[in-house]
């Protein structure tokens, strides 16, 4: 029996791996992550992990002797940040897996670890020329260079690891911070032929259904021998920030006008053109993508419903 440990499981990405690890036969998973301030359960009802620790001040030893007392075969981390003080960027998504490498080395040499990273590290692309692993890493921003730092840190960490690097994920629980969530707000708060404004919608992404990078980190967690340091997980397509806005606003039943003014996403804005070759995550895992963007944002407009919200 596998016992898989996931950090930062309650998280966009985290809750959809963490389902569908939860799935897979024979395996245990448990949690790690924060501690509620009274100690008890999480927010919502969640247990309280089995590891709590925030990697981004929790001390190496504190780290190692809980993953000793847990012994996990594979760790998995979802724990990441896409904005804030770039102080706090760098605590969590690059001194957390720095520290989380030197605590595996010391507590569980021979678990494998599967790490979240972002294609913001690529920093800008070519239009019409897809991204490779052995692409030149330039990230235009904190958030990507952070990221960088905890990629190298785990590819660095002499670990069995890999750092699946996620391009731009949409499905539910899309936080408002991003593109999907923020216009999946808007059109709910917005009448069906109102105005809805936003950032210029011309930049060209690589977006991917969360749950298609879920079954990305399970067979990441689960694959024989060793894998490649780096895989890029998206759809292995360019396409317009507008295409998802009109799309959203189809399933919305928006009729009214998308204004764009100003620039799009702070975390991505000098990247006009992303999108992934993915041709190696295929030849090391098996992985394609089996869900189309119209999958992504219908279950994402589901999940922002007020119904959906009041049960919750």
């Amino acid at each position: 029996m596998s016992r898989i440990l996931v950090l930062g499981g309650a998280g966009y990405l985290g809750a959809p791996v963490t389902a569908r690890l939860g799935a897979l036969p024979g395996a245990t998973v448990l949690h790690g992550g924060r501690a509620a301030p009274d100690g008890g359960g999480g927010a919502g009802g969640r247990p309280a992990p089995d590891l709590p620790a925030d990697l981004g001040t929790v001390p190496v030893d504190v780290l190692a002797g809980g993953l000793a007392a847990l012994g996990p075969d594979v760790v998995v981390n979802c724990a990441g940040l896409t904005g804030g003080p770039a102080s706090t960027l760098a605590a969590v998504n690059a001194r957390g897996p720095a520290a989380l490498c030197e605590a595996m080395a010391a507590a569980v040499p021979a678990a494998r670890l599967v790490q979240l990273g972002s294609a913001a590290e690529y920093g800008p692309g070519t239009p019409g020329t897809p991204l490779h692993e052995s692409a030149a890493a330039r990230p235009a921003g904190v958030y990507g260079a952070t990221k960088l730092a905890g990629t190298l840190a785990v590819t660095g960490s002499g670990l069995d690891a890999v750092v699946l690097r996620v391009f731009n994920p949409v499905g539910p629980g899309a936080p408002a911070s991003g593109l999907p969530g923020r216009l999946a707000a808007a059109f709910r708060a917005a009448p069906p032929d109102g105005a809805v404004r936003t950032g210029g919608l011309g930049a060209y992404r690589d977006f991917v259904d969360v749950n298609d990078v879920a079954e990305a980190v399970a067979l990441a967690a689960t694959a024989a021998g060793p894998l490649p340091p780096v895989l890029n997980i998206g759809s292995g397509r360019a396409r317009p920030a507008r295409d998802l806005a009109a799309e959203l606003a189809g399933l919305a039943g928006f009729t009214g006008r998308i204004e764009e003014s100003g620039a799009g996403s702070e975390r991505s804005a000098a990247a006009s053109w992303v999108c992934a070759d993915i041709a190696l995550a295929a030849a090391a895992l098996g992985w394609q993508p089996a869900r189309t963007l119209r999958d992504a944002l219908a279950a994402l407009w589901l999940t922002t419903a007020p119904a959906a919200g009041a049960s919750a």
